[in-house]
């Protein structure tokens, strides 16, 4: 007899649609094909232990598992479930009274026959909503990341028994469904970190300020202990809120590498990563065997934060000029292709020299000649090409650390960027693709941020005094557009120029010299 349901795999943050097949007819061997890698031809040990815990029989017959279409390679242990039960049909242990072939189902048995949760779920449940599939069938914790998606039955269960039970008609189930609106809109104001609670740092809170209302790259430089980490930990208190779309799109990501949790639904938050300076190309960027996305997928719609910059390996580094230029990662392999998005801000923050007290206004620097520039050099030219404002962050005064005047808080700093950004909306509503200043290519620049000639003087004697690099021009070009913006300005002011300036620190050929 062949019994027939679904199941999925996901390829990059999109699911495929799997077809498993069981028959069973004369012989005395278990067959599995389709392609199924390690993890998925071990289920035959899971799902007979399984069946045998809650009394139904592996039979003693041959069974051929097909899993469909056979050119698709299948991984994982999320078959196991569809896999027992098409087993029971074929058999003719399970007397359906509903239709297999009406879900998805998917879940990963353990040898008591209980459901350990899986990855990818939300993707696999739109697509199983836009292929009109009646329900989807999958382990409890789960439930509510799949629950995300309206339109589509999602069933939870605990076991294998329950999973029967449901479709002999012996237990009714009822779906899971959540307020994916509601849950949005009560959580996506909610920071554990605020800008209220940083004392001082005044022009640091300002350039960060300026780096969340155009999307731009920053990269702090200052002494150990001058609170670069902190500050960069507020950053997404101060950027605008997720749209729902963009909640979706990271919710899928966080999905797929299995970083969700249980009871997990949608998230309202944008993402702030801070992987080690220790981490590998394949962590970062994404990669693996089976492609997983990297951390700088995870922070997308977000931002990434790369503390001590130098200390990364500088292959790390490099592989990251690609994606911070196109907003997102393509990782090839023999026969295909996957790509994750990576729309994210990148933060970074580093010592001024290896000793850390270079430029400090009371410890002197006992690094030896040229030691700074070395320091320098471990980041590229191209990466710091992409990196829009350079800040010297310097220690707060005792003064500073004692008073107990209040801060400025972040929902205050984030209205002044929200207002910003919607500047910036209007500005590229006709230009796909780019949403903020930072996004925008050299000759946009020419044309949206048109300057004085009194502008054109002052940056001109600033790129000769300072020293200042080619490269610096459009990044001053697109940080003043930026200023001017919050000061909802529609012309670039002299002295928003002269504001864009002060942040090409690193540009300057006396800075390390």
């Amino acid at each position: 007899m062949l019994s027939k349901t679904f199941g999925s795999a996901v390829y990059g943050v999109n699911a495929t649609i799997i077809t498993v097949e069981v028959t069973v007819g004369q012989g005395m061997r278990f067959f599995m094909v389709g392609l199924p890698d390690s993890a998925v031809k071990e289920s035959e040990q899971r799902v007979e232990a399984s069946l045998k815990y809650f009394n139904y029989r592996m039979p003693r017959q041959k069974v051929v598992v097909n899993l469909a279409p056979a050119d698709i390679r299948k991984e994982g242990s999320a078959y196991d479930l569809p896999i027992a039960l098409c087993v029971l049909r074929a058999s003719e242990q399970l007397a359906a009274q509903k239709n297999l072939e009406e879900y998805i189902i998917m879940g990963e048995l353990s040898l008591d026959g209980n459901l350990r949760p899986i990855k990818g779920v939300l993707p696999i449940a739109i697509e199983a909503r836009k292929l009109g599939f009646k329900g989807f069938i999958l382990p409890a914790a789960n439930a509510h990341e799949a629950a995300i998606v309206n339109n589509l039955d999602v069933i939870p269960v605990d076991n294998l028994k329950e999973a029967i039970d449901f479709f002999e008609g012996t237990k009714d189930i009822t779906p899971v469904t959540i307020d994916t609106r509601d849950i949005f809109l009560s959580t996506h104001n909610e920071y554990d970190a605020d800008f209220e609670h940083v004392q001082g740092q005044e022009n640091i809170k300002r350039a960060l300020e300026i780096t969340a209302a155009g999307g731009h790259n920053a990269i702090m430089i200052g002494p150990p202990g001058s609170g670069k980490t902190m500050l960069a930990k507020r950053i997404p208190s101060i950027l605008p809120p997720l749209t729902l779309h963009e909640a979706l799109e990271t919710t899928k990501i966080h999905s797929v590498a299995g970083k969700l949790g249980t009871k997990a639904a949608l998230i309202s938050r944008r993402p702030f990563r801070a992987p080690h300076h220790t981490v590998s190309d394949a962590a970062l960027v994404g990669g693996g065997s089976f492609p997983q996305p990297g951390e700088i997928s995870l922070a997308h719609n977000g931002v990434l934060f790369l503390d001590e910059l130098p200390e990364f390996k500088r292959t790390v580094l490099e592989v990251m000029r690609q994606p911070l230029e196109e907003r997102r990662v393509t990782i090839s392999r023999t026969k295909w292709a996957i790509e994750f998005p990576a729309n994210f801000m990148l933060i970074a923050s580093m010592n001024p020299c290896p000793c850390g007290y270079y430029n400090h206004p009371e410890k002197e620097c006992v690094c030896p000649p040229g030691a700074v520039q070395r320091y320098l050099n471990k980041i590229s030219g191209p990466l710091l090409d992409r990196i829009d404002l350079h800040v010297e962050v310097t220690p707060v005064s005792f003064d500073q650390i004692a008073s107990t005047r209040k801060s400025e808080n972040s929902a205050a700093i984030r209205e002044r960027v929200i207002k910003a950004r919607a500047i910036q909306t209007e500005r590229f509503k006709e230009h796909a693709g780019i949403y903020c200043n930072a996004m925008m290519p050299s000759q946009m620049v020419k044309e949206i941020c048109d300057i004085n000639p009194a502008g054109k003087i002052l940056l001109k004697t600033a790129m000769e005094r300072l020293g200042l690099s080619a490269r610096a021009y459009d990044r001053i070009l697109k940080v003043s557009r930026t200023i001017a913006d919050l000061a909802a300005s529609p012309d670039i002011k002299i002295e928003h120029l002269a504001e864009a300036i002060q942040y090409r620190s690193l540009d300057r050929e006396s800075w390390a010299g």
